[in-house]
């Protein structure tokens, strides 16, 4: 089989995967997966017009979310799953169909994803995803389809936003209803250049929205997150590692692990959950062990312990840890140990997990750096008067934003030396997982203010806008007109959801790297350097003095 897959920074030669997904994804599950976003598609042209009549069924925004999210890259690889969900997608758009129908909605031409039945097998399935992957179909205008991606690949975003959120017990329906009417109008393949401009735009405001909604669940779950230091070394005993971003996994972990001697590290993006109380009043929540998901290969291989992956990012296990990785939710693997989703009501049962720890040798005492974590908009707001008098002193020049995904592919040793470089009366905000290159970094403090404030995963993107908006309500400027500047990395669709949030707040000049995304045509990112002044990254000492000199404006 080929394929063709362009939705992350690491394509294949920059253009797209059409052998292999640089990922680990094989041809099959690409095609299934391409399938499923084909059916979820359908799903929201039916939801579209029953919500416009006045009908809605949540089950049908909650599913889309997960199809959406379980196409999002590293994810989930099982082609086994995939083909499960498509099946239920099917039913699903019966349902939609139904609401729609039965609420008498007016719609026009029915589109062939709306009309679509999923076959009986997966060579029936692979044979209807043949004509419906990324590189199939309408529109034949490169641009429009550049369009089309960048708004898929939001969503894609915004659904995992969206499903940590639901998880968790909080929904709007005005999220879903959104999603439902952009994969409408992929469905219909109608709206012109500036229609879906537009329809982009109104993804990173709901994106926005979305963010918000999680941080609201996060709050009311595990407390407002507060600075708090995390080690990066090891104690004696039966550890498990925790990667992904799903905070609620991590507390059922926690709370089942109470008084049995297994302690638990955070990785990845799991790092900033020492920040909120409900987590860290755990003692046996040891510390962070490891740095970025691109790295977990050779970090698991050498560490004693058991692995849960509660989201993405799942690479290829290696032989030397396969039996002791275990996948949970959405994210999966062929081969690897599910632990299956909590029943209504309950809680997720990690036994299979504790008992691999137990039966493994553990972690020897290993004394390590200290961090601090837990500078989100409230620790930050908190101290707003503090750092607007620095700035009004000349203490703090300028604040730069360097955050987003961190990856493999050459050139991101860009961001770590972006970060040496910047001047000792400058703050970094940072956050998601690009922290890595930079945050075990000395960089002291300005008047009592930190100079590093980590301000979480990337699903604490909330947290950085909020913190932008504050500070340019107390200078009584816009954001554009303060003396700050963002510095992206970008690897996957979480990042094209947050970055077109950005856009959407009508941010100019963004830095982007470490290359520009594939999907976006010539014609595109044209359109964009023109109206927002999108840059693609040059060298850390010109982009540092360009960006400074915005402040001496």
């Amino acid at each position: 089989m080929t394929m063709f897959c362009y939705q992350c920074e690491q394509t294949a030669k920059g253009t797209g995967c059409t052998v292999q997904g640089v990922c680990g994804k094989d041809p099959e599950t690409a095609a299934l997966q391409d399938l499923l976003v084909y059916g979820v598609m359908g799903i929201g042209w039916w939801a579209t017009g029953a919500a416009d009549a006045g009908a809605r069924d949540r089950s049908t925004g909650v599913f889309a979310v997960k199809a959406l999210f379980s196409t999002i890259t590293n994810v989930n690889f099982d082609p086994a799953r995939i083909e499960a969900m498509i099946a239920e997608a099917g039913r699903v758009k019966q349902l939609a169909r139904a609401l729609a129908v039965s609420a008498g909605a007016a719609r026009g031409a029915i589109p062939a994803a709306a009309e679509w039945e999923p076959a009986l097998d997966r060579k029936g399935l692979l044979a209807q995803a043949a004509d419906v992957g990324l590189a199939a179909g309408p529109p034949e205008n490169t641009d429009i389809k550049s369009l089309e991606h960048l708004l898929l690949f939001g969503l894609k975003g915004m659904a995992a936003y969206a499903d940590h959120a639901h998880l968790l017990g909080y929904d709007l329906d005005t999220i879903y209803d959104f999603i439902h009417h952009a994969l409408a109008a992929l469905a219909e393949h109608s709206l012109p250049a500036a229609g879906l401009v537009a329809l982009c735009m109104e993804c990173g405001k709901t994106n926005i929205a979305t963010m918000e909604l999680l941080s609201q669940a996060h709050r009311a779950r595990f407390g407002v997150p507060r600075p708090t230091p995390v080690s990066l070394g090891t104690r004696k005993g039966a550890a498990i590692i925790v990667s992904g971003h799903d905070l609620l996994d991590l507390k059922e972990l926690l709370e089942q692990t109470e008084g049995t001697g297994v302690n638990i590290y955070t990785h990845g993006e799991m790092l900033p959950a020492h920040a909120y109380p409900a987590l860290k009043k755990h003692t046996h929540l040891a510390g962070n062990f490891g740095t970025a998901w691109q790295n977990q290969i050779k970090e698991f291989a050498a560490a004693p312990a058991a692995v849960l992956m509660t989201t993405n990012c799942i690479q290829r296990p290696a032989g030397s840890y396969h039996d002791r990785i275990f996948t949970t939710g959405l994210v999966a693997w062929p081969g690897v140990a599910h632990i299956p989703d909590r029943p209504t009501g309950g809680r997720k049962d990690f036994s299979e997990v504790i008992a691999k720890a137990k039966a493994l040798p553990g972690f020897e005492d290993h004394p390590g750096k200290t961090i601090t974590v837990g500078f989100g908009h409230e620790a930050v707001l908190g101290i707003a008067d503090k750092v607007v008098a620095a700035v009004k002193s000349g203490a703090i020049r300028h604040f730069f934003l360097i955050g987003g995904c961190d990856g493999a592919k050459p050139g991101r040793n860009y961001y770590t030396r972006f970060a040496e470089l910047v001047p000792g009366d400058c703050v970094i905000v940072t956050l998601a997982c690009g922290k890595y290159r930079f945050n075990t970094m000395e960089f002291g403090a300005i008047g009592g203010i930190p100079r590093l404030l980590d301000a979480g995963q990337c699903n604490d993107a909330y947290s950085a806008v909020r913190i932008a908006q504050a500070l340019a309500s107390a200078f009584g400027r816009g954001v554009n007109d303060l003396p700050l500047s963002f510095i992206i990395s970008w690897y996957e669709q979480k990042a094209v959801a947050v970055l077109l949030s950005l856009l959407s707040l009508g941010i100019k000049g963004m830095r982007l790297g470490p290359s520009i995304p594939a999907f976006l045509t010539p014609g595109v990112l044209k359109v964009l350097v023109a109206k927002f002044d999108i840059r693609p990254i040059t060298t850390p000492e010109q982009d540092l003095e360009t960006s400074l000199k915005k402040t001496e404006r």
